[in-house]
């Protein structure tokens, strides 16, 4: 896997290096309330997604990784990301989910991208729309909170090779 480099970012495979900031990110509050603990082998834990650690200016700043569907029939792509909260409001984030989907588009041949965020998740939501992501859909109780009480709602998007931004 090569570097990815956006306008603001760049985003290179994780490694072991990365993991002590990565997960340092991931207990701060805004990135725990979404994602939750992370389990002792992350984010080495799941081989069926591609991983990078965000880097502004040389400095971990968040992490993304992406799924592919490969049947032809229903060839697709999903992103998720988590970004450092002391750079949110920066572009950071539209600059990631950018290069990320121009890498899919161009480089991996994916027509189609989805993103899934929880639907009291405005800023990310904004941030998806920013870069070309449309709303499809509410899928009602979609995903476990965090910390186990119950469910919530996302917000599917998807952006198709002509809408991105």
């Amino acid at each position: 896997m090569e570097p990815l480099h956006g306008e603001l970012v760049t985003l290179v495979p994780v490694t072991a290096e990365h993991v002590s900031d990565l997960r340092r990110i991931g207990e701060t509050p805004p990135v725990r309330a979404r994602w939750g603990e992370f389990g002792p082998q992350w984010p080495f834990d799941e081989t069926e997604v591609t991983c990078y650690t965000v880097l502004v200016a040389g400095t971990v700043r968040g992490f993304v990784q992406y799924g592919e569907e490969n049947d032809p029939d229903y060839r697709h792509a999903a992103i998720d990301i988590f970004l450092d909260p002391e750079v949110h409001g920066r572009g950071i984030g539209r600059d990631t989910v950018r290069t990320v989907a121009r890498h899919l588009l161009r480089d991996r041949g994916h027509h189609r991208l989805v993103i899934d965020p929880a639907a009291d998740n405005e800023a990310a939501i904004r941030c998806y729309e920013a870069v070309g992501f449309r709303r499809v859909g509410i899928m009602r109780d979609y995903e476990r909170n965090p910390d186990g009480s119950g469910w919530h709602d996302g917000v599917l998007m998807d952006l198709l090779v002509h809408d991105l931004r």
